[in-house]
């Protein structure tokens, strides 16, 4: 049986889908949406059209406050492992749950995501581009990080005490685990609409990446294996996807240089969210 943790900032608009992929899967024994510091109608319908779900009304808009609250909930209702800590904005395939659990209850896999699945179909070009090349890229396919959301044993939930107040909460989750103990799933899928315009794109890039500064800057990251990947780019500009890899490689400089100007302005730091695929 897992447990199921939803953190939800004004996400009227995806809620009601999200939890629609969620509820009438089997093996979970508890539904926890942290609606935090929300501003809509959010808490209204998890409650009146969820009433099976628990919802948590936090005030302070926080993502990594709502899941350490909604895991103390956990834990007075009975935590059951794995959690599930999926974002409000994306769906899980049938079965998804069962599924991963099982694959977990191995004990092989830690810390693991359903196989992410981006939904392109409402975006520009550019950004349709940027994706092409994005998630073929060697880091993506090892699992985790392209899926904005992850699933955690029970042993693997013993490598951190609380989730840190940082900015990138999946990236402080994954850098407490080696590469051979994290997967995606495969036969499990979540499906997550990118964003329509490629300054939504710049902007939800840039936070990640801004994330991952700041977990290395705070010293946050106990696990650090080396990586490999300094010919990827020379190789694919040098291919037949020259033209997609030099957009990507624009796309990703623009994200680097706004990652740095934050970065120096990092305690002022406002969350900057996608708007546009919602």
């Amino acid at each position: 049986m897992a447990t199921v943790i939803v953190p939800a900032h004004n996400e009227a608009s995806v809620i009601e889908d999200c939890l629609n992929s969620i509820i009438n899967q089997s093996g979970i024994d508890n539904i926890i949406v942290a609606c935090n510091g929300c501003t809509d109608n959010t808490v209204e319908i998890v409650t009146t059209k969820f009433p099976s779900v628990t919802c948590l009304d936090i005030v302070k808009p926080s993502k990594t406050n709502a899941l350490n609250v909604a895991e103390e909930k956990a834990k007075a209702l009975g935590i059951s492992y794995p959690v599930f800590y999926i974002d409000a904005d994306t769906q899980l395939s049938e079965h998804a749950i069962q599924h991963i659990s099982q694959v977990m209850d191995t004990g092989d896999v830690l810390l693991s995501a359903p196989t992410p699945i981006i939904n392109t179909d409402k975006s520009s070009f550019l950004v349709k581009t940027y994706y092409k090349v994005w998630t073929n890229l060697p880091y993506i396919k090892e699992g985790v990080i392209a899926t904005c959301s992850f699933i955690v044993s029970e042993e693997g939930r013993q490598r951190f005490d609380k989730f840190a107040d940082v900015i990138g909460d999946d990236g402080y989750i994954r850098c407490h685990f080696k590469n051979k103990e994290i997967a995606n799933i495969k036969g499990a899928e979540i499906y997550i609409t990118a964003p329509k315009d490629i300054f939504s794109l710049i902007k939800i890039k840039t936070r990640a990446r801004l994330g991952n500064m700041e977990l290395i800057a705070k010293d946050k990251c106990p696990v650090r294996e080396e990586k490999h990947y300094g010919n990827v780019m020379k190789e694919r500009l040098f291919s037949k996807n020259f033209f997609s890899t030099s957009i990507y490689i624009a796309i990703a400089l623009i994200i680097r240089v706004r990652a740095n100007a934050q970065f120096k302005k990092l305690s002022t730091y406002t969350w900057e969210k996608d708007t546009s695929s919602r």
